[in-house]
C-alpha cells in the first residue's frame, strides 16, 4: 500500500473524478490512488470548511498538505483576490492540485510546490491545513514550527485535527510554544483550531 506522503511508483495509472462542494462551489477534481483521501472530500476537511467561512481580507494563503487540492480550490474560488500556495511532499498530489486548479479556472493564482521550493521569504496571511497527524508527533511539531512563523503579523492558521489523534494535546503544545489557540468548533470527532501569535 502506498503511503500518502510518498509519491507512488506508477502515478496516474488509475485516475478518477471525484465531485465535491466547497463553500458553495460544485467542483469535479481528478484524483488517483496514492494520495490522501483519494475517493472524495475527507471528513476532517469537510468539518473545517463547514465550521469556518472563507477569508475575506487576505491576499496570500497557504494550504499546508494539499493532497488533491480541496482546500486550495476552496480558498482560490472563494477569494478571487488571493494567491494560494499549495504545499505537499507527494509529487502526484502536487500535480493533481495544479491540474485541478487549472480545470477550475484558478490555476493562474495557485502554485503547488514541494516545501523546499517555496520562497523562504514568503509570508502568508492565513494558513489552512488538515495536517498529516500520522507522520508522528515529532515530525508534526517540526512541520508547525517551520510554517507557523511564516504568518504575517496578525495572520492566523486554521487547523482541523481528529480528537482521537491528539487534537487537545496539540492545542496544549501550541500554547506552550507561545501561540494563541481558539477552538472554533468540534464535530464528527474533529476539532477546528485557530492559531495566532
Amino acid at each position: 500500500m502506498t503511503h500518502y506522503f510518498e509519491t507512488p511508483t506508477n502515478p496516474g495509472r488509475d485516475e478518477r473524478s471525484v465531485e465535491m462542494t466547497l463553500w458553495g462551489h460544485d467542483v469535479t477534481l481528478t484524483s488517483a490512488r496514492g494520495v490522501f483521501s483519494a475517493d472524495g472530500l475527507d471528513l476532517g476537511t469537510a468539518v473545517l470548511l463547514r465550521t469556518l467561512p472563507p477569508p475575506t481580507t487576505t491576499s496570500r494563503l497557504l494550504d499546508l498538505g494539499c493532497g488533491i487540492g480541496p482546500i486550495t480550490l476552496a480558498l482560490a474560488l472563494a477569494c478571487p483576490q488571493a494567491e494560494v500556495t499549495a504545499v505537499d511532499v507527494n509529487d502526484l498530489a502536487l500535480d493533481l492540485t495544479q491540474r485541478n486548479a487549472t480545470a477550475a479556472g484558478v490555476g493562474d493564482r495557485v502554485r503547488a510546490s514541494r516545501p523546499d521550493d517555496v520562497d523562504p521569504d514568503l509570508r502568508f496571511d492565513e494558513i489552512w491545513s488538515n495536517p498529516p497527524i500520522r507522520i508522528g508527533k515529532e515530525a508534526l511539531h517540526q512541520l508547525l514550527r517551520t510554517w507557523l512563523p511564516r504568518l504575517t503579523p496578525g495572520g492566523i492558521a486554521r487547523l482541523v485535527v481528529a480528537r482521537n489523534l491528539g487534537a487537545d494535546s496539540l492545542a496544549s503544545w501550541l500554547v506552550s510554544e507561545g501561540w494563541q489557540v481558539v477552538r472554533e468548533g468540534s464535530a464528527k470527532g474533529f476539532r477546528v483550531l485557530s492559531v495566532s501569535a
